[in-house]
C-alpha cells in the first residue's frame, strides 16, 4: 500500500483493545449481580427491564429481578412462609402471613386488592399455591421469588431477623 494510505488506517490493536475494556467494564456490573463474589451483595441492583415494566401476572422472576419489582410503588412484600421460618430469616419489609395457616383466606381478605404483591417462600412451592388462593380472593397483581428465599440467599440478598 502507498505509504499515505497506511498512515490513516487505525492500528489493529485499538478495535480489540477497546473491546476488552467494554467486556471489563460490562463484567465489573454483572458479576456481583449473580452472586460469585463472598461479599454480601445486593440482588437490589436496578435490572433495567423489571424496574421499567410491572411483572406479569403469576410470574416468577429472578433474585435481582424480583427485588427490582418489588421496589416498585403500592408493591407489597409478603412471605407466605410459618412465622418461625420468618422469624429466622426474612427479606426486609416483608409482611408475614402463612399459607398454610388455618386462617390464610381471612388474612389476605384484608389487604388491598389494587396494591401489586411480590410473594415468597422458601424454594417457590407455597408461593405459587399462595397466589392461587389470592388470584381467587380477586388479587391481580402478584409475582413470585422463583427459587423462594433459598435463591435469594444464593444471589447474596439481604435477609433480616426477628
Amino acid at each position: 500500500m502507498p505509504q499515505h494510505i497506511t498512515s490513516r488506517i487505525r492500528p489493529a490493536t485499538a478495535r480489540p483493545r477497546r473491546r476488552a475494556a467494554l467486556v471489563a467494564a460490562a463484567l465489573a456490573v454483572t458479576l456481583p449481580l449473580v452472586g460469585c463474589s463472598t461479599a454480601t451483595v445486593n440482588p437490589v441492583a436496578p435490572a433495567a427491564t423489571a424496574a421499567a415494566n410491572a411483572p406479569a401476572t403469576g410470574s416468577s422472576l429472578s433474585a435481582s429481578d424480583f427485588a427490582a419489582a418489588a421496589k416498585r410503588p403500592n408493591t407489597v412484600l409478603l412471605d407466605v412462609r410459618t412465622p418461625a421460618e420468618f422469624a429466622s430469616g426474612h427479606l426486609p419489609g416483608a409482611l408475614n402471613i402463612d399459607v398454610e395457616g388455618a386462617d390464610f383466606a381471612k388474612s389476605i381478605a384484608t389487604l388491598d386488592r389494587t396494591k401489586a404483591y411480590a410473594v415468597y417462600c422458601r424454594s417457590a412451592n407455597r408461593s405459587k399455591v399462595a397466589m392461587n388462593q389470592m388470584k381467587q380472593a380477586g388479587f391481580t397483581q402478584m409475582y413470585d421469588l422463583a427459587g423462594g428465599i433459598t435463591a435469594w440467599k444464593s444471589a447474596g440478598g439481604e435477609v433480616v431477623t426477628g
